[in-house]
């Protein structure tokens, strides 16, 4: 990662610390990366947060991460994922005002995927809809996920014991949505991640989703 440069923005609970991870080159988009849940010892510095923060950075993106409210030096207190949404909603006003006319993609891992599946359908409701949205390790079933965009990309372990992947085939199966499935991961995808970046990497580059390689497997074959 180039450079990191750190960051106090208001939020509705008061100050959050965050972070920018910025590309060599001027971004062509900007990534909010919203990080797993905090009274588990979520942090925006979590490896999984911080292996798709490094990914986007790669793509060429901006990055920006917070710790959500009561993690660190960010105040208030956990809120069940309402307040962080609106949290993450301030973050998005801020840095589409830092960097205007770019898109925008949300990231998210584990209780981060939650925030982000909230704040995903509020933008596209103001007009402002995300580009796209990368979800690693889906809370289905532990949080009230919401409809996804159809080009998604999901990415989950085999072996995920805290959010099960049957759970995430049952919340994805009336969606119609592929998720890729990183065999023998756990949920934190420990010695895995660079199936993350991996995977990030080839279906933003092809601008492309699952079902779209899917399609072009079966008719080069």
């Amino acid at each position: 990662m180039n450079k990191n440069e750190k960051f106090t923005l208001a939020g509705g609970a008061g100050q959050m610390e965050g972070v920018l991870d910025h590309p060599k080159h001027a971004p062509r988009g900007i990534a909010l990366v919203a990080h797993p849940h905090p009274l588990y010892g979520g942090t925006m510095d979590n490896k999984v947060a911080v292996t798709l923060a490094r990914t986007f950075v790669n793509l060429g993106y901006v990055v920006a991460r917070i710790n959500f409210r009561g993690v660190g030096a960010s105040e208030g207190v956990h809120d069940h994922g309402v307040g962080e949404t609106d949290d993450m909603a301030v973050l998005h006003a801020w840095m589409t005002t830092k960097y205007p006319g770019l898109p925008v993609a949300l990231a998210g891992f584990s209780f981060g995927t939650f925030v982000q599946s909230q704040l995903a359908p509020r933008l596209a409701a103001a007009g402002t809809p995300a580009e796209r949205l990368v979800l690693v390790g889906a809370a289905a079933k532990k949080w009230d996920m919401a409809a996804i965009p159809a080009d998604t990309i999901l990415i989950h372990g085999e072996n995920d014991d805290t959010i099960p992947l049957i759970d995430v085939l049952d919340w994805l199966r009336p969606q119609d949505i592929p998720v890729i499935v990183i065999p023998g991961a756990d949920h934190f995808f420990h010695r895995k991640l660079q199936h993350i970046k991996s995977w990030v990497t080839q279906l933003w580059q092809r601008g492309g989703d699952v079902a779209e390689m899917e399609t072009d497997t079966a008719a080069a074959d």
